[in-house]
């Protein structure tokens, strides 16, 4: 097995699993900027199991930074929460969510038969693809869309990590993840220019 199944990792797949189902139903971009943050600090934990401290390091860093350009580039005139929706839809995507948890602990197993990774990490990577697929097919809006990208990026590259560990591996990592979030970010301007213009 490549890396163990410690304390921390169980505990880092538990927070994957409690920010993205918050990601999946909050409505407020501050909060959800707050668990992206942490999101990423749960996939560092993973990441460390089969990268050196200072190449897990590095995506920290980028996506902190991803959410600090995503924070920055919120409209100062738009509302801190975009809906409250605590009906049919707030139910739909709880239970959406609970069958992606009961998806990703079945498969899991079956993966870390084939190919001899942790379990902790192989969880971690398909709830992070999954929630974020799952994220992507229901907004529309450019801040959750960008956070279900976010997401599912992790998802892959905590996978990708586990194959290839080269500082040049990490360094195209980060370039992707602030990349996206500087296009998400200059979408978010021009949809609010929009937005003020009409």
């Amino acid at each position: 097995m490549i890396g163990n199944s410690g304390p921390l990792s169980t505990l880092a797949v538990f927070v994957i699993v409690l920010t993205t189902l918050f990601l999946l139903l909050n409505q407020n971009w501050r909060w959800s900027i707050t668990a992206l943050v942490i999101q990423y600090l749960a996939v560092f934990v993973l990441t460390a199991q089969v990268w050196p401290f200072g190449l897990a390091a590095a995506k920290l860093v980028a996506g902190w930074m991803a959410g600090a350009v995503l924070s920055a580039s919120q409209p100062p005139a738009q509302p801190a929460v975009e809906d409250q929706g605590w009906g049919a839809t707030f139910v739909f995507r709880l239970l959406a969510a609970v069958l992606v948890w009961i998806l990703a602990f079945t498969l899991s197993p079956m993966v870390v038969n084939i190919i001899p990774l942790s379990p902790s990490l192989v969880t971690g990577t398909v709830l992070l693809i999954g929630m974020g697929l799952l994220h992507l097919g229901m907004t529309t809006r450019p801040m959750r869309v960008l956070a279900g990208l976010l997401t599912t990026l992790s998802g892959f590259e905590l996978i990708y990590a586990a194959v290839e560990s080269s500082v040049l591996v990490a360094g195209l990592q980060a370039v992707v993840t602030l990349g996206l979030s500087l296009v998400g970010a200059y979408l978010l301007e021009t949809s609010a220019d929009k937005e003020g213009a009409a």
